[in-house]
């Protein structure tokens, strides 16, 4: 038998001799990736890491990977211009990744090679339709994107909107026509909507031609048909329930929405009084209200659901926290744990792996009480049988002197 301590020194040798091989193998490389937007300007650049065996992630080799164009470059630390969701978006056959550069009103896009790199197609950055792009989502081979019109460092005329670009074969994007809320025609590339509405979310059914939005600061939930060729047509667009608030003085804004994956649900983060909202809606986009279930964190903001529809996720950002509900019956969602991130920051932006193994979650320095250096980390949440987060891993950090707020994450499974 091998004594403990000769087994030590072999131990110790083996890492020595291998070197990096021997490191690599302790990782236990998978073909798991995340990508997460620095956010910077005028260089924005996209971060990816790649997921080991036990879930740690280690940045890849080339990262980051420049987009091409500037990002907000918000040095603020109070709700602005990256109060969004999805800035990050990949094709459904992993091919292509998304990345909105609100500081240059573009789209990068590239191409994913199968060791989880980034190489930008010819063209890239493109147009993103209008001013401070934040939000995108992908139905067939149209882009959705929500265009804010929010940023302080950049005054605009430019009203915001919902704009559809055509995703070409070679990953190009462009708009099927310049005509913008033409009511000569049914379907028009862009949507604008009211000066100052904040819109910051776009989000897509699967498999069917309905398109929500939120407008943040409009207090308004919009909707949309798409012809699947480049055209969005809007229907009326819905205010939250006056039944959700006590008074008549708080904003009754809706943040972050998502449906459920395969039946007719949508969910919204009611957060200034901490609700989630649940509607029903029908083939032609209409929605119903059924009720809202409270949220035990504080201003919950940005969802997912996992693949089965039976858990969904939620962020809270002043309480930098982690909501999990149980969404069995998806009427009635019951809320089964808070989990409270390490650290200090502001929970924003989530995405879940694609084996439904990960959460991992945003959380930057979005509020005053949050000392300087402190925030902008990655968090990576284990999932367990039963849905539930628990926080083993270090979180990554995003070290930045100007305060800049990562923003955007998407993961990526071959």
């Amino acid at each position: 038998m091998i004594k403990k301590t000769t087994l030590y020194l072999l131990v110790g040798i083996g890492v020595l001799t291998f070197g990096p091989g021997a490191v690599a193998l302790a990782f236990g490389e998978t073909t798991n990736y995340v990508y997460v937007e620095t956010n910077l300007n005028p260089a924005n650049s996209i971060r990816a890491f790649q997921r080991g065996a036990s879930g740690q992630l280690r940045e890849i080799p080339g990262s980051p990977f420049a987009t091409g164009g500037a990002g907000s470059g918000y040095n603020g630390v109070a709700v602005g211009p990256d109060d969004s969701d999805q800035e990050i978006v990949a094709a459904p056959d992993r091919s292509l990744l998304f990345a909105i550069n609100a500081g240059s009103d573009s789209i990068s896009v590239f191409r994913i090679a199968g060791d989880g790199s980034l190489a930008p197609v010819t063209g890239s950055p493109f147009p993103s339709g209008g001013n401070d792009p934040v939000s995108l989502d992908i139905a067939g081979n149209v882009l959705f994107v929500a265009n804010k019109s929010g940023d302080p460092n950049r005054p605009t005329t430019i009203l915001p909107n919902y704009t559809a670009l055509i995703i070409g074969e070679g990953g190009n994007l462009r708009v099927a026509d310049e005509k913008t809320n033409d009511t000569s025609q049914p379907f028009d590339s862009t949507i604008s909507v009211a000066s100052g509405s904040s819109v910051n979310q776009v989000h897509a059914v699967t498999g069917t031609d309905i398109v929500f939005g939120t407008d943040f600061l409009g207090n308004l939930i919009e909707h949309f048909r798409s012809d699947w060729i480049g055209g969005l047509h809007q229907l009326p667009p819905l205010a939250l329930p006056t039944s959700l608030f006590t008074d008549t003085v708080t904003p009754r804004i809706p943040q972050g929405i998502w449906t459920h994956p395969t039946l007719p649900y949508l969910y919204v983060g009611v957060p200034l009084v901490n609700k989630l909202a649940i509607y029903r809606f029908n083939s032609a986009g209409n929605l119903t209200f059924i009720r809202a279930v409270p949220n035990q964190g504080s201003t919950i903001c940005w969802l997912r659901t996992n693949r089965g529809g039976t858990r969904l996720y939620s962020t809270e950002t002043a309480s930098n926290s982690v909501g999990v509900y149980d969404t069995t019956d998806p009427e009635n969602p019951v809320e089964i744990q808070e989990l409270y991130l390490s650290g200090l920051g502001n929970a924003f932006q989530l995405s879940l792996s694609p084996d439904g193994s990960y959460l991992y979650v945003l959380s930057p320095r979005g509020a005053s009480s949050i000392p300087e250096g402190q925030g902008n980390v990655l968090h990576t949440l284990s999932i367990g049988e039963d849905g539930k987060l628990t926080e083993t891993l270090p979180a990554i950090a995003f070290p930045s002197t100007t305060n800049v707020r990562p923003r955007g994450i998407a993961a990526v499974s071959f």
